[in-house]
């Protein structure tokens, strides 16, 4: 049974494995169960934040294997508990989960656009599993600059991506791309521009894939605090926290 439709626009988020297409999460002494619980953190992290905008889908796509299975169980079993309000409306209305053949990143990530665009939304936003700190604001913001483009695209410094957010159809098979190659972000770009369709681009975030961009996370989450913003990353928060206890770091 297809998972309902219920708004124009969806958020889908993709669970990365630890080691994927040329990407990786290394942390140094953050390993094993320490990094299986902070990556579970970001998740429900994501998952919360797309909750965060009023006007979207949100569906999670995770590699059909018994290990994310329970992931996602858990992930979602502990979002029934926390959440309230409209967060708690759209996990209950707007809140699907969907298995994935284990396939490379290019083709896993296509076939999110294209179930997603069967599914008839028109605009759609990929966010992967290691961005705990882009906020509901700027998924917000994402999906509002999309109704206007026929691509989003959001930058690391390192030239790969962030956000993938298109409308309209999957004019651009991402298959077809080297997701290892260094300037995988240009090439996309340039096919985009090749096929005369309008893209926009998001302002330089991060994915949290090392130990340089763990301090760049905790700093806009003491930033987020700072500003009265208790919500953002919440849930990354209190696991890193322990985790730097448990390492007497």
């Amino acid at each position: 049974m297809s998972p309902k439709k219920n708004e124009k626009d969806v958020i889908a988020i993709c669970i990365q494995e630890p080691f994927e297409d040329g990407s990786q999460m290394d942390f140094g002494v953050i390993q094993g169960a320490e990094l299986k619980f902070l990556h579970q953190a970001f998740i429900t992290d994501t998952v919360s934040h797309a909750f965060g905008v009023s006007d979207a889908d949100v569906r999670l796509y995770y590699i059909d294997s018994a290990e994310r299975k329970k992931l996602v169980k858990i992930v979602t079993d502990y979002l029934k508990k926390k959440l309230s309000g409209d967060k708690a409306k759209a996990l209950k209305g707007k809140f699907s989960t969907i298995a994935q053949d284990k396939e490379r990143w290019g083709i896993r990530i296509e076939k999110i656009f294209e179930d997603c665009f069967k599914a008839g939304y028109e605009n759609i936003l990929l966010v992967g599993s290691r961005t705990p700190t882009v906020s509901a604001e700027k998924m917000t913001q994402t999906l509002k600059m999309l109704r206007k483009s026929d691509a989003v695209f959001g930058p690391t410094p390192e030239g790969r991506y962030y956000l993938i957010g298109m409308s309209g159809n999957d004019r651009i098979k991402m298959s077809k791309f080297d997701w290892k190659s260094p300037s995988i972000y240009s090439e996309v770009g340039q096919a985009f521009t090749e096929k005369k369709l309008a893209w926009s681009e998001m302002e330089i975030w991060y994915a949290v894939e090392t130990s340089d961009d763990l301090e760049m996370m905790a700093r806009d989450i003491n930033q987020f605090r700072f500003e009265g913003d208790d919500e953002t990353s919440h849930e990354t928060e209190l696991v890193f926290e322990r985790i730097l206890e448990r390492l007497e770091i």
